[in-house]
């Protein structure tokens, strides 16, 4: 079998047996296929060492714009990942090539988090005008978003039948997995409040305005969200760029400053990996602050 059959059946592979999403799909083939042009061979056997070594030193030196540089190291890891998740694959199936374990990804920085102050999040939370409609619909997905800590994918996909009586709901992330999420009393009272007004019969939880044409509603889209937060961090004056993102960062930095310990956050933000969850942790060790104020006297 040739590696582009192989590579068309372990993209199918990932969506139907594993449940990866179609964008995750988008992106495994098109980092494949940019390995596969660099390989210039169809077999399996090709697959070695030495091209890789080869392949990596071609990323590496790939530029992306006078401004950005070349190509950033977690860039250069996703054709990595996907490569090393191909050759898991053809080892499953007892297709001869180069062991998965050979391929190490790169070395990257820790990441740095974009984030913005209490009194930030607090002017942007009141920033939409709850005297029409749409404000009301902005104000309780900021509301939302920040008492959840819902991806903005998550958030796009919810459904206009949620329980308000209670103070949770289930939310499907990532890999298909469902979570609990909990509501604030005001994300309860900003979603409770916009659904009252609403008159359409959209589903969807957060639609956008009736179209002047149909006056139908749609589902907002994550780009849609991610408008709406921008236009309001401008109005608040927050100078940073605030993404719906961002507010989950918020979300998660504000459950630790309090006390929340890093695995109920992990759960809570529907991490996978408690590694991924760490990235937060040298934002909320108070206790250094403390400590250093404590021992550190200058005589």
């Amino acid at each position: 079998m040739n590696l582009r059959q192989l590579k068309r059946e372990y993209l199918e592979y990932l969506e139907i047996e594993r449940g990866r999403s179609l964008k995750t799909i988008e992106n495994y083939n098109r980092y494949m296929d940019c390995f596969l042009d660099f390989l210039k061979k169809d077999t399996p056997l090709a697959i070695t060492d030495e091209i890789v070594r080869k392949f990596r030193l071609w990323l590496n030196r790939q530029s992306v714009g006078a401004k950005q540089g070349t190509l950033k190291k977690t860039t250069q890891n996703y054709y990595l990942i996907a490569l090393r998740g191909f050759l898991k694959y053809l080892a499953k199936r007892g297709v001869a090539s180069l062991a998965p374990e050979r391929i190490e990804l790169a070395k990257v920085g820790e990441r740095s988090l974009d984030l913005i102050s209490i009194g930030e999040l607090r002017r942007l939370l009141n920033a939409p005008n709850e005297n029409v409609l749409k404000g009301l619909r902005d104000k309780a997905i900021l509301e939302l978003l920040f008492s959840t800590g819902l991806r903005v994918s998550e958030l796009c996909a919810l459904n206009n039948d949620i329980d308000l009586n209670k103070d949770e709901m289930s939310a499907r992330g990532k890999g298909d997995k469902v979570r609990v999420v909990f509501f604030s009393e005001f994300a309860k009272k900003a979603v409770k409040k916009y659904l009252t007004e609403r008159k359409d019969m959209s589903e969807a939880l957060f639609v956008s305005l009736p179209n002047q044409r149909s006056g139908e509603n749609s589902r907002l889209t994550a780009r849609s969200v991610e408008r709406i937060v921008r236009y309001y961090a401008v109005k608040a004056g927050i100078t940073n760029k605030v993404t719906p993102h961002i507010i989950r960062h918020s979300f998660a930095t504000d459950l630790l400053q309090n006390g929340a310990d890093l695995r109920s956050v992990q759960i809570m933000l529907g991490h996978s990996n408690i590694s991924t969850t760490q990235i937060y942790t040298h934002l909320t060790d108070k206790h250094l602050k403390e400590i250093h104020k404590k021992f550190h006297n200058r005589k």
